[in-house]
């Protein structure tokens, strides 16, 4: 998908960094033990130039390895945040700006281009060139693609949800999150067929998170598409959420998430 860089619904998660810090989960601790492997990149004279980094989600990560860190991120408010959660931090730069517009990308001075969950709102008739350009010679693109899947014995929640999404016309005609095993990773044509990487390797991590009501609301408040719904939309299914949750025993729900981690080297 080709648009305009940091429009539209990309813009939106500004308008709730301080949520968008609490309510977001991070990522799987062995997802940055296989990057570390994939790419061999070792301890702090390894650079890394972050796209899209949102409030450091993704960052802790990669500074827990010893890697220093330009940040990107073209939310001032994101970008505020980002600088308060990792506050203390040693080896990081948090820069309000977009990938494709940044002066510092197209050096060839980093070993790796890291997007964790925020290449997919990037113009990619530019990121891959921009990346490559980015990248000093053997150095690595690395896209963190995450879905919310259903495994076969997950929760029922998330089918018996659909019906209010419907009601209020907020649902995406897919009928709820798929099986795991039916989501490919969605970066792995498009690095290929830059032809400045050569064939990716691909990780991927399901794993689960259980949220009570309040929790799984503000979970949804940080969503580009809840975001820019209506407030009656959102007012309307937020209730029928609450109500369905409200009802169970446990007053919980479980969620599945699948992390797609593809390494490609850069070809020459």
């Amino acid at each position: 998908m080709s648009q305009e860089p940091y429009t539209g619904l990309a813009t939106t998660f500004d308008t709730a960094a301080e949520l968008y810090a609490r309510a977001r989960p991070g990522y799987p601790p062995e997802l940055f033990d296989d990057l570390a492997a994939s790419t061999g990149l070792q301890g702090a004279t390894a650079r890394v130039l972050e796209v899209g980094a949102g409030t450091g989600q993704a960052t802790r990560g990669l500074l827990e390895r010893g890697w220093s860190v330009v940040a990107l991120e073209p939310g001032r408010e994101l970008a505020t945040t980002a600088r308060r959660v990792l506050d203390g931090s040693a080896g990081v730069e948090v820069v309000v700006a977009t990938f494709e517009r940044w002066e510092g990308a197209g050096r060839g001075t980093f070993d790796l281009v890291f997007a964790a969950t925020s290449w997919h709102w990037l113009d990619q008739h530019v990121a891959y060139r921009r990346a490559a350009e980015s990248l000093r010679p053997g150095g690595c693109l690395a896209i963190v693609a995450t879905q919310h899947v259903l495994p076969p014995d997950g929760d029922d929640f998330f089918r018996e949800v659909e019906r209010a999404y419907e009601e209020v016309g907020m649902s995406d005609g897919q009928g709820g999150p798929g099986p795991p095993g039916a989501i490919e990773a969605p970066d792995v044509e498009g690095m290929r067929g830059s032809g400045l990487f050569a064939p990716p390797i691909v990780h991927r991590y399901v794993w689960s998170r259980e949220y009570t009501t309040g929790e799984y609301l503000a979970l949804l408040s940080t969503y580009s598409g809840h975001i820019a719904a209506s407030p009656q939309q959102r007012d309307t299914l937020f209730a029928r959420i609450r109500e369905l949750i409200d009802a169970r025993p446990s007053a919980t729900i479980t969620k599945h998430y699948l992390n797609m981690l593809q390494v490609a080297q850069r070809l020459g």
